[in-house]
């Protein structure tokens, strides 16, 4: 008796097409993240001016690609233009990025400050600049934005960044905070956001491969890196590994803070909880320092 046939499987597309496809879910995948981050938490409304930080690196171009794409069908009308900084740092390629914006169509305007010779004078040789460097960069975007009157600030931190500055701040500077996906700044003049708050670096890496962005290394540094951040990114690396999706499941916990769970009573009225009378409380001098007392009870307190 002959064998039943089986039905045949569609043959699989040549590899162009496969990753086309994949390139393809990949886009519409960023596309939905920062869609949610951008509803979740109200970054852009109608009218706004959003100027968007480009490095020349992965996550910024990623960042302005998305965001061009979801402009021309958004619900709301915003305007963007991709501003760089020019940080003249020796062999910087500093036609790259215009000639880019420029292919593209998109609105844009270089900045040109020698942060570099400030951070090299002023951080001694075998110091991390990065710090100084951030500073200083930061100091001229904001500049720079309230100049021209853009009302969003966009940068390019994505999930993986808002993970690690949580470890970094528990580990090493005794607080539980990170990096809002929207903030104001200090002076209250600046409302900054990050649209790829939901995104995984790991995505982003492989969409700027597929775009063929044209990559802008920081020469500034060279190999020189944050010896924290280093250490926080080496443990979230060796965690994903051995346990694949845990770096999400501790983004999703940021989101999902339960105040009376913690030990802040800043945050929660731990005071009030179960209080028996409307008499005010002891602090804590008076339990450490005060004088012993007549129980009622017949003793005393020592």
């Amino acid at each position: 008796m002959n064998a039943p046939l089986l039905p045949l499987s569609e043959p699989l597309p040549p590899p162009s097409r496969r990753a086309a496809h994949e390139a393809g879910k990949l886009a519409k995948r960023l596309r939905h993240q920062v869609g949610r981050a951008i509803a979740d938490f109200g970054m852009i409304e109608d009218g706004d001016k959003v100027m968007v930080c480009l490095s020349g690196g992965k996550d910024s171009y990623t960042m302005l690609d998305i965001l061009l794409q979801l402009q021309r069908k958004a619900p709301v009308s915003f305007s963007i233009t991709a501003v760089n900084l020019d940080q003249k740092q020796p062999g910087f390629p500093e036609h790259v990025l215009p000639e880019y914006l420029s292919s593209i169509g998109v609105d844009h305007h270089i900045l040109e400050q020698d942060t570099y010779s400030v951070v090299t004078r002023v951080v001694p040789e075998g110091k991390t600049m990065c710090s100084l460097c951030s500073r200083m960069r930061r100091g001229a975007l904001y500049t720079y934005a309230e100049e021209q009157g853009f009302t969003k600030i966009a940068l390019g931190h994505h999930r993986d960044d808002l993970v690690a500055t949580f470890f970094l701040n528990l580990f090493f500077h005794s607080k539980i905070s990170g990096m809002p996906p929207k903030l104001l700044s200090d002076d209250g003049k600046h409302v900054v956001i990050r649209p790829l708050a939901y995104a995984r670096e790991e995505d982003i890496a492989a969409y700027a491969d597929a775009k063929g962005f044209p990559i802008i290394p920081c020469n500034l540094c060279g190999s020189q890196e944050n010896l924290q951040r280093k250490q926080v990114k080496k443990m979230m690396d060796a965690w994903e590994r051995e346990t694949p999706g845990r770096i999400e499941q501790i983004a999703r916990a940021l989101g999902d803070i339960r105040p009376s769970q913690l030990s802040d009573p800043k945050l929660f009225d731990f005071l009030s909880l179960g209080k028996r009378g409307d008499d005010a409380l002891p602090d804590a001098h008076a339990w450490l320092g005060g004088e012993a007392r007549e129980t009622g009870m017949g003793d005393r307190e020592s």
